[in-house]
């Protein structure tokens, strides 16, 4: 048969090539079997070894004897061999089964932890490379477990990632992440650069690119040695995954340690060459212009202990003063102790050995003992690896170089530019901030200064030229001001400095200066002016607003009366004006005999300051007067007064008290509008009248407001007041009210006392009016006078 026969046959006529794929298959499943086998074969020698040591026998003899233990315990030859060869490591491995074991209550269905565990570490370590360890950990150790694939990367010495083996994984997907440069932000990129496991229990989630399935669980295990990173573990489930226990963590990390032993051997060759290209690195070292060092680690059984200072070039200078060679050959931390300290140099040096991630910085801070004393000194620095040895290289900061870098960024902020010209030879030389000052481009001719008045404004020219004659014809420093014209039509207002460089001689050499923008300066100083006009205008229309409105209510309500007694009743009045004319409130009270012989008591607060709340205070005061003259009670009285506030004046709100009192029955009815209630003093208790029902005066066009009523006896105190006597910032009211309680019932004075009391022991704090008026019953002593 020809090969074009072949090609030409329709496979599924022809039964030789599904028998040809069913023979490879079996094939196949044969030589994993043998493998497996082979992985059983290797542990149940070693426990004939553990038995020939033990027992002093022959080999025969050691088999013999583990048929007849195993067969005494009613185990498998494999399991017993795998307890065995645990009692004799009392490893790593051992200390993860037996915690596996102590977590299991129900013993796992097929082979046990142990068993596979250590059926994987045979695979592994009798496996010639990287790809049979993968398919080992797969088929041994992480199958039970659930996961479907297995990937082993290698590390490289740039932190790139090469795909070492895999199983479960598709040959095309296999070839397609064949190689992660670096940069590429994966699960087994995280786990080198964090040099810790990484557990994610949905990829999709994530949203990290990584090789096998991309909506399943996923742990990523570094795989260290001799304290570098080699290279990854990681190992993929095909659906999310919950929390695992700590006794899976610890499985999969003794795996990480078995596949240590491959990516070893596999970059045994490696190390060899890179240990040759430590002479090459000391040839770069030394082809630097700034200091450089090439440490080599030093191990303690296994584990990253310090570095050996093996090479420094010609430009290296010790803090200390020590000769280089001193220092060359010995251990990084004996020289440099404070390169430990946490955060410090050898935390950086040890993490770029691990991983390979070069570690750049422009800026940091190195601290060293010199003479047992730390120096600091900031220096920009760069360590990486090269194989089995870091170079680290460094360079101090120029204290020079850094301060004409910050005279760059200050004559940035300060829109300053500096000039210099040669008075011999004509040359000018300006900086870069003049020529954007100039508008103009940094290649033109700079502008010299003697035709300085031909760029400025015309107003602004004679100052100029006395800037200039000053300069120029009497060698003395001079500066101005003026507005500088650019070329594109755009006014800059600038301040110009400049000295006069003369030798003994008093010879003219050159002049050297500066420029300042000053444009947004001056303009807001013309805002700043501008605005302190309005604002001094605005505040002597208020000054004049808050003495009119002070003038009006001291007219109106005058800061004390005379205590007055009529028909058995005393009425005495205290009023307090607040300390700033800005916030003269619109407080208010008043006491009048009606025609009806009754007695009308108010107190009222009008919301605001200054003149609106001092005129709506006046507005209240007498509409409320004409009011009581119809006879009407105080309920009523107030759903009047609130007709007006809402819809004959301007938005005033006001809260209000309104009580009419019969001397003789001694009744008082009352009502109140969103006021405080009035405090009762009898027989030395004090407490607040009911809160009866009733809104502020102009909240809505139509209301009613309840009334009250109350039987006064001989001596009894009522105290009508305004919130400014008892309001504090930082308590609720009822607290304040409580308080102005408990100082009432203790006070035993007469009336005029207790009110001057009361406003003495006041701490309220909102810098309000007070307003108190007291009413004490007494005898009676005839009729009534018609105003009180």
């Amino acid at each position: 048969m020809t090969d074009s026969g072949i090609g030409d046959t329709d496979a599924r006529t022809n039964p030789v090539v599904p028998r040809l794929a069913a023979t490879v298959e079996r094939l196949h499943n044969q030589i994993r079997q043998a493998q497996a086998t082979a992985d059983g074969r290797a542990l149940i020698e070693m426990a004939k070894g553990v038995l020939v040591e033990r027992l002093h026998c022959g080999p025969a003899q050691a088999a013999t004897q583990l048929e007849i233990l195993s067969a005494r315990a009613g185990v498998e030859p494999l399991e017993l061999a795998v307890d065995l060869v645990n009692q004799a490591a009392q490893d790593k491995m051992s200390a993860v089964v037996g915690e596996f074991l102590q977590a299991t209550a129900t013993p796992p269905s097929g082979p046990t932890a142990v068993v596979r565990l250590r059926t994987a570490e045979s695979g592994l370590l009798a496996a010639g490379d990287t790809q049979r360890v993968a398919e080992s950990v797969l088929e041994h150790a992480v199958s039970p477990l659930g996961a479907t694939a297995v990937a082993i990367w290698s590390a490289g010495i740039d932190a790139s990632l090469s795909l070492a083996g895999f199983a479960g994984i598709a040959g095309h997907e296999a070839q397609r992440w064949r190689y992660v440069p670096p940069g590429v932000v994966t699960p087994a990129r995280q786990a080198l650069i964090q040099r810790a496991a990484q557990w994610i229990d949905d990829m999709s989630v994530s949203g990290l690119p990584s090789i096998g399935d991309r909506a399943g669980g996923r742990a990523a295990i570094p795989v260290g040695a001799a304290g570098k990173i080699l290279g990854v573990l990681e190992v993929c489930w095909p659906r999310p995954i919950d929390v695992q226990p700590r006794q899976i963590h610890r499985q999969l990390e003794a795996l990480a340690e078995l596949c240590a032993h491959t990516l070893e051997s596999d970059s045994a060759a490696v190390r060899t060459t890179e240990r040759a290209d430590v002479a090459d690195l000391v040839r770069l070292a030394d082809g630097l212009f700034d200091p450089a060092l090439v440490l080599i680690p030093q191990l303690d059984e296994g584990t990253l202990a310090d570095f050996s200072i093996h090479h420094l070039n010609s430009c290296f200078v010790d803090p200390a003063g020590r000769p280089p060679g001193l220092i060359s050959g010995a251990s990084l931390l004996e020289m440099y102790p404070m390169a430990a300290v946490e955060g410090q140099l050898f935390e950086r040096i040890e993490h770029v050995f691990a991983t390979g991630e070069t570690y750049r910085a422009d800026r940091v801070m190195l601290t060293e003992l010199v003479d047992q004393i730390p120096l600091t000194v900031a220096a920009a620095l760069s360590i990486s690896r090269y194989g089995d040895a870091v170079l680290m290289v460094w360079r101090i900061e120029d204290e020079s170089g850094r301060l004409a870098t910050l005279l760059q960024h200050a004559q940035r902020l300060g829109r300053v530019g500096g000039f210099e010209e040669n008075a011999a030879t004509g040359e000018i030389t300006w900086s870069e901030q003049l020529f954007a000052l100039y508008g103009l481009a940094p290649a033109t001719d700079p502008v010299p200064l003697a035709q300085l008045p031909g760029h400025v404004h015309d107003a602004d020219t004679e100052a100029v030229r006395r800037f200039l004659r000053t300069l120029l014809r009497y060698r003395r420093s001079a500066s101005t001001a003026c507005r500088l014209t650019r070329a594109d039509g755009v006014t800059r207002h600038v301040r110009i400095i400049a000295e006069p460089v003369v030798d003994a001689a008093g010879h003219l050499h050159a002049i050297r200066g500066a420029y300042q923008d000053v444009s947004a300066q001056h303009w807001t100083e013309i805002a700043l002016s501008a605005t302190r006009d309005r604002l001094t205008d605005t505040e002597m229309r208020a000054a004049e607003q808050s003495s009119l409105a002070r003038q009006l209510q001291q007219a109106i309500m005058p800061d004390a009366q005379p205590s007055t007694d009529a028909f058995g009743l005393r009425i005495a009045v205290r009023y307090r004006p607040t300390e700033q004319d800005e916030l003269v409130g619109g407080d208010w009270y008043d006491t009048i005999v009606l025609p009806s012989k009754e007695i009308l008591v108010s107190v009222g607060d009008i919301t605001g300051h200054g003149i609106t709340a001092a005129t709506g205070m006046v507005v209240l005061r007498n509409a409320l007067r004409g009011l009581a003259a119809t006879g009407a009670g105080p309920g009523q009285m107030l759903a009047w007064l609130n007709l007006v506030a809402h819809h004959l004046t301007d938005s005033i709100f006001a809260t209000a008290i309104c009580g009419v009192y019969n001397p003789l029955t001694r009744v008082l009815r009352w009502a109140r509008a969103g006021h405080p209630p009035p405090v009762l003093v009898r027989a030395g208790h004090a407490c607040s009248l009911p809160e009866l029902r009733g809104i502020i005066l102009g909240a809505l066009a139509e209301t009613s407001y309840e009334e009250g009523e109350i039987q006064l006896e001989l001596d009894d105190t009522l105290l009508l007041y305004t919130d400014g006597l008892i309001e504090r910032r930082d308590l609720e009211l009822d607290f304040c009210i409580e308080r102005l309680l408990t100082i009432s019932a203790a006070f035993t004075g007469s009336l005029d006392e207790r009110l001057d009391h009361l406003l003495d022991s006041s701490d309220a704090d909102t810098d309000d009016d007070t307003c108190v008026v007291g009413i004490q019953v007494g005898a009676s002593q005839g009729p009534p006078t018609d105003n009180l």
